[in-house]
């Protein structure tokens, strides 16, 4: 009898696993194709940019009203190159959350997709180690738009982070300061099949790029394959 209860509560669980394993791929499957269509836009990201970035965080459809009037809630991706000095090819994503008040007010009721660069390594391993509140923890701007970065001002190139957002077609930089990013810790145990932190699947090697990031790191490595930032700042 106990061996049947046991047998019975394994197949109710296993469609719930499989149910949220699934979500998670499909937020990664949903990163990827946002990032490949905003690089397919003529005036996007200054591919200048792209090739200094360490990180890029990929946040699909953030919605306004999540957490009540005025706020919002979004779930990403955060993919970032490896090697001691980032400088390697892009390695297997974490999962992330963004979150606050601040920026409900820009997304006019609409989902809206994010995409952000993190610029230097303080800020990458900022967002490893806890969460992060842009323009406090971490220096933050909206991000030039163009072939190249040239002619930005002084505070974006110095910028930790820099983003961008895509709301009803229309494709621009966006502050989000005031807002908080964070690993996704459930969902990164859902994801891989067990716990981890950000800084174990990115950094330390722990897991392989999973089936469903393949599209969004051979993006990655095609578009940006090597780190083009001054190298005294990777040290």
């Amino acid at each position: 009898m106990k061996k049947l209860m046991v047998l019975l509560l394994l197949s109710v669980l296993a469609p719930v696993a499989a149910f949220a394993s699934k979500e998670e791929e499909d937020r990664v499957r949903d990163s990827a194709q946002v990032l490949q269509e905003i690089l397919n836009i003529p005036d996007d990201i200054p591919r200048d940019l792209i090739d200094k970035a360490e990180c890029l965080i990929i946040l699909p459809s953030v919605k306004k009203g999540a957490f009540g009037i005025g706020g919002s809630y979004g779930r990403g991706v955060m993919v970032c190159r490896g090697g001691q000095h980032y400088t390697g090819p892009w390695g297997p994503p974490a999962l992330y959350a963004l979150e606050g008040v601040s920026i409900g007010f820009q997304l006019g009721g609409q989902a809206t997709d994010f995409v952000l660069l993190v610029m230097n390594t303080k800020g990458a391993e900022s967002l490893l180690g806890s969460k992060v509140k842009l323009g406090a923890d971490a220096s933050a701007a909206a991000g030039p738009k163009g072939r190249t970065a040239e002619g930005a001002t002084d505070i974006v190139m110095k910028a930790e982070i820099l983003s961008y957002s895509r709301n009803r077609g229309l494709f621009a930089g966006v502050s989000l300061e005031g807002s908080t990013l964070r690993s996704d810790g459930s969902a990164n145990q859902k994801l891989y099949g067990r716990k981890l932190s950000a800084k174990e699947i990115i950094r330390q090697g722990k897991v392989r790029v999973p089936v469903c990031a393949r599209p969004l790191v051979r993006l990655l490595n095609q578009k940006s394959p090597k780190n083009r930032s001054d190298p005294k700042s990777l040290e």
